[in-house]
């Protein structure tokens, strides 16, 4: 399956999994608004998270890592903005909201991706 469709697809879902964990996560609109939301997410990761881990180096490592659930955060929160820019209907109601729902998104992608790993890598040796 292609790379970004499945991307795509797993950020739908886990950013689902978030709205229905998260209390103050918000999406109002029907599945239509969530695929193109998660849409929306990909080209955030693909984009903005490669420059916003390279500016946030230092405290990541000065941190042990914690610093990379601030940048899941401000991802999260990047994402719901620019989805409230197009009408998609989702809000995140601060900071803390921000944190949580990008740590369900990073659970929920990782166990996703876990389980739908590509098959051309497992049948190299």
């Amino acid at each position: 399956m292609n790379k970004f469709l499945l991307r795509w697809i797993v950020n739908c879902i886990a950013l689902f999994a978030a709205v229905s964990l998260v209390p103050d996560v918000d999406f109002n609109n029907g599945w239509p608004a969530l695929i193109g939301l998660g849409l929306i997410m990909v080209l955030v990761n693909a984009i903005v998270k490669p420059i916003v881990q390279f500016l946030g180096c230092l405290p990541t490592v000065l941190t042990l890592g914690l610093f990379a659930l601030v940048i899941n955060a401000f991802l999260f929160w990047l994402t719901g903005r620019i989805g409230d820019l197009f009408g998609v209907g989702f809000s995140v109601d601060g900071f803390w909201p921000a944190l949580w729902g990008g740590l369900v998104v990073s659970v929920v992608g990782a166990v996703m991706g876990w389980f739908l790993r590509d098959e051309s890598k497992s049948r190299r040796k």
